[in-house]
């Protein structure tokens, strides 16, 4: 299968949620061009319409409007359901935690799984105080949280998480407190840190590791382009790389360095990829990508690099097991809290289509193979999953079956098409 085209990602999925989020506190109109219109963006778009701010429907290739009538959130009516989102959950309750009333939050099966008191435990230090079933702090959705007058937090955060510190940072946006962090093994995406500091809040890393915020800014409406999602845009590189000849280009993407760590360990593993760098947006470094298929070797992926490329492992691990030799992930038990145990569903789709690939404790090992892959995958609704073997089966010879094509929409709306249109 040849490889050919220029593409673009859909606008960034981090980027799109925070910025909803900022503009619904932002007294005024604002602009997101280009942002994400996934399921997951649109349940932070339909949660902020419940809280009282006015966002226009999420269509492909339309701009989003947000009006805000003020910096604070109105009571809202009825339960705020987060879909399958994580990143509207968490972040959600940052903000939640600094208003004096209380509101109800829910999700999907999937969401209801994952755990929650990574980020109630360090909210109710902060003042937020919360009602559900079972042991308090809450662990699970569904809970309703109740905020108010909120103090200052210093924290060392369970894991590396960008989803517990943008929470943390926003309570101490909208309560007005200082807020200190430190996250234990690498820092996870930064983007959080860069939007506040857009608006003149003091967010500093200093040399002890602590992420310190003081609630120095303002917000005020904007009007902003979101650059494409190096996180899609990974498994258009991953079909570019599998293919047999050709090149592919992937325009205005987000170059984050907190984001990037899979280009690197890509290119270690031999990748034919070039990185052409653009004119930042936001404080985001952008550019294109310019990628060539070739053979790949095996290689050692460090605890230290997993919070870089925690959402492309899916992808990462399909390449493995067409390199030569294994490859290693050390630290990857993040994974099993994810839309689903990605870690275990991981590896049994490995095996189903032909690969090995083994899980010992929180490493997983892939050896590489060069027959045609084949055999059933089985998704359990996980959007990365669904997009990694997809690629796969675009490999000559395969026969991979995907159960759940569709549950690509979270995160990229059109994946399939856009697979389809740079193939030959």
């Amino acid at each position: 299968m040849l490889i050919q085209g220029t593409v673009t990602a859909p606008g960034d999925k981090s980027l799109t949620h925070r910025l909803l989020l900022l503009a619904g506190l932002a007294s005024g109109r604002s602009r997101i061009r280009r942002g994400l219109t996934s399921l997951d963006a649109r349940s932070t778009a339909r949660v902020l319409r419940q809280l009282g701010v006015d966002v226009t429907p999420l269509r492909l290739h339309h701009d989003i409007l947000v009006n805000s009538r003020g910096n604070r959130f109105r009571r809202p009516r009825g339960t705020l359901h987060c879909g399958n989102s994580g990143t509207t959950a968490r972040l959600l309750l940052g903000l939640l935690a600094g208003h004096s009333f209380e509101a109800a939050l829910t999700g999907d099966n999937s969401l209801r799984r994952r755990p929650m008191r990574r980020v109630t435990e360090p909210l109710s230090r902060m003042g937020a105080r919360f009602e559900g079933r079972g042991q308090m702090p809450p662990e699970r959705l569904p809970f309703a949280v109740r905020g108010g007058t909120l103090q200052s937090l210093e924290w060392l955060l369970p894991v590396s998480s960008a989803q517990i510190k943008s929470c943390l940072l926003l309570a101490g946006l909208v309560g007005e407190v200082s807020v200190a962090l430190r996250e234990p093994n690498g820092l996870s995406r930064d983007h959080t840190e860069r939007l506040l500091g857009a608006f003149g809040y003091t967010v500093a890393l200093g040399s002890d590791g602590w992420l310190r915020f003081r609630p120095t800014g303002q917000l005020g409406p904007f009007d902003l382009e979101v650059p494409g999602d190096i996180s899609s845009g990974a498994f258009l590189v991953g079909a570019a790389l599998l293919a047999t000849g050709g090149a592919l280009a992937i325009t205005g993407v987000g170059l984050n360095p907190t984001r990037t760590g899979f280009l690197n360990v890509l290119q270690r593993m031999g990748a034919g990829i070039t990185i052409h760098p653009g004119e930042p947006r936001m404080g985001e470094p952008v550019g294109d990508l310019v990628v060539r298929p070739g053979s790949l070797t095996g290689t050692t992926v460090t605890a230290a690099e997993i919070p870089s490329l925690i959402d492309e492992i899916p992808m990462l691990a399909v390449l493995a097991s067409r390199a030569s030799g294994t490859t290693t992930f050390h630290d990857v038990g993040e994974l099993r809290v994810k839309e689903s145990d990605r870690l275990g569903l991981l590896a049994e789709n490995l095996r189903a289509v032909g690969a090995t690939a083994v899980v010992e404790g929180n490493t997983l090992m892939v050896q590489g193979r060069r027959t045609p892959p084949g055999g059933p995958v089985r998704t359990a609704g996980d959007h990365r999953l669904a997009m990694a073997f997809g690629v796969l089966a675009t490999v000559d010879g395969a026969r991979v079956e995907v159960d759940d094509p569709g549950c690509a929409e979270v995160s990229f709306p059109g994946f399939g098409p856009t697979l389809r249109s740079i193939l030959r």
